[in-house]
């Protein structure tokens, strides 16, 4: 198995970026989710907040949405919702 690499455009002429492994599978993710966002709960990985943060160093936008959750473990949790228009260029391999 090939670890996924993704190649992306920025905007609609920004820079082309490459990702890779759980960089690209958190940005192929937000992308898919549109609007909906992604939450550890439902895109269960051990570590958004640092592909988030990768990917904010790379130049693309990420907005996050605090929300309560209630359960036994009550608390909060983030959405991330992708607000950098991105084009996927390029997928290869698998995560």
């Amino acid at each position: 198995m090939t670890r996924l690499t993704l190649k992306v455009r920025v905007g609609t002429g920004g820079p082309v970026l490459m990702l890779m492994g759980r960089d690209a599978w958190a940005l192929q993710q937000l992308h898919a989710a549109n609007e909906s966002g992604c939450t550890p709960i439902d895109q269960p990985a051990p570590r958004w907040s640092a592909y988030i943060h990768k990917l904010r160093k790379a130049g693309i936008a990420i907005e996050t949405i605090h929300e309560a959750h209630g359960g036994q473990f009550a608390g909060s949790h983030g959405r991330y919702v992708l607000r950098t228009e991105i084009t996927i260029l390029e997928v290869e391999g698998k995560l």
